[in-house]
């Protein structure tokens, strides 16, 4: 697979750094989060303006036609600058579950309102037990005759506390894994926003006889899992790629903190051993970088076999050396590095945070065990 840009994708990341450069500096973000804010609203707007938000869904709904490469290109400049809007939440989770599950109709009804900004839709299907991953459910979507009735609790839903209408996973009487659109009004459904440790907000929802008509029901009943794992995977590719440009931002300011930083007269820069520490990082972010890699191939490619093993692959690796690279970057800057009005630390915070997101890396630590002995018990070697 070719990752170098072409121009259309180069302007687009050329576009985010802009952005970020001129209205997205650290005292900007301080305030932001300062304010209480949990909608950032100027900024959407101008996330929607720039076609962020249309990047990666199709020109028939009102998007640009990108891949999940766009969003990538868009989210390793978003991290750098650690920017808290919900665009992993809203723009990709909420947008591509819809564009993979819904019908034609159900995506020319509710696609091109995501892409210019006018809508803020979020996946609700994490729930306490499930630690992020899909699979197992105890949110219930029972038939009326005319519709249908959820109860259960989604916990951590990002980009909930912004958003005015949810996608939620249910299991149906049959025992599939259904989808459903629900406004965040509904009579029944209950919103506890949740902010979050590295500034940004989630939510937590509770559906109490939430009764929905059958226009409500997204896509086909007991047929939700494949469109929500293939979202999924671009939203973990997305965090990832954030994750990513975090690491970068994070090992250049401690490179240009160990030049100016003197102690017994010279730069901290010049101890061999500290430089050793400062590689040791750059090794661990280029490792990261390619799993990155290895995940949009496999996303481009529709290597769905595969897949889901190379999501959680991926999303523990990349966390994991966000924890390093970011813990490391404190270490070098010593005790300014945990204040709050040094950027340093606000880096860790997120890669906090990022773990939550998607599935701990324990269990995409089990999964990935649990694929390679299926691998291994088939004869399977290859993967």
């Amino acid at each position: 697979m070719n990752f170098n840009l072409n121009s259309e994708q180069q302007m687009l990341q050329d576009s985010v750094q802009r952005f970020v450069e001129r209205d997205y500096g650290f005292e900007a973000r301080r305030a932001l989060i300062a304010s209480g804010s949990k909608c950032g609203t100027p900024h959407w707007n101008t996330f929607a303006e720039n076609g962020w938000l249309a990047a990666a869904l199709p020109e028939a709904y009102g998007g640009l036609g990108g891949t999940v490469i766009e969003t990538a290109l868009i989210a390793q400049v978003l991290g750098r600058a650690l920017v808290i809007e919900p665009y992993m939440g809203c723009a990709v989770l909420g947008a591509q579950t819809i564009a993979a599950a819904g019908t034609s109709e159900q995506c020319e009804r509710l696609l091109p309102a995501l892409a210019e900004g006018t809508r803020r839709i979020a996946l609700a299907y994490s729930e306490a037990h499930s630690r992020g991953l899909p699979e197992h459910l105890r949110t219930r979507a029972e038939s009326t005759g005319n519709g249908y009735r959820l109860s259960g609790r989604k916990t951590l839903v990002a980009g909930g506390a912004h958003a005015d209408a949810f996608v939620v996973s249910a299991m149906t009487q049959d025992g599939g894994l259904t989808l459903f659109v629900v406004d965040a009004d509904a009579p029944g459904l209950t919103r506890r926003a949740l902010p979050l440790h590295d500034g940004s907000w989630a939510a937590e929802l509770t559906l109490d006889g939430v009764t929905l008509p059958v226009g409500a029901l997204l896509g086909e009943p007991g047929r939700g899992l494949p469109a929500l794992q293939q979202a999924l995977a671009h939203a973990t590719a997305t965090l990832c790629a954030e994750l990513v440009g975090g690491m970068e931002r994070a090992i250049e300011l401690t490179a240009d903190y160990l030049k100016v930083r003197k102690q017994f007269g010279v730069p901290l820069g010049s101890f061999q051993a500290l430089q050793h520490r400062l590689a040791d990082m750059a090794a661990e972010l280029e490792i990261a970088r390619s799993m990155l890699y290895a995940l949009l191939a496999s996303i481009m490619n529709d290597e769905a076999a595969r897949r889901d093993y190379v999501v959680s692959q991926t999303k523990s690796l990349v966390v994991r050396a966000a924890k390093f690279v970011c813990g490391q970057a404190i270490q070098l800057h010593g005790g300014i590095g945990v204040t709050d009005e040094y950027q340093i630390g606000h880096y860790f915070k997120r890669a906090i945070v990022a773990d939550a997101m998607l599935g701990g890396s324990d269990r995409h630590d089990a999964r990935c065990v649990d694929y390679l002995r299926r691998a291994l018990t088939q004869g399977d070697v290859s993967q």
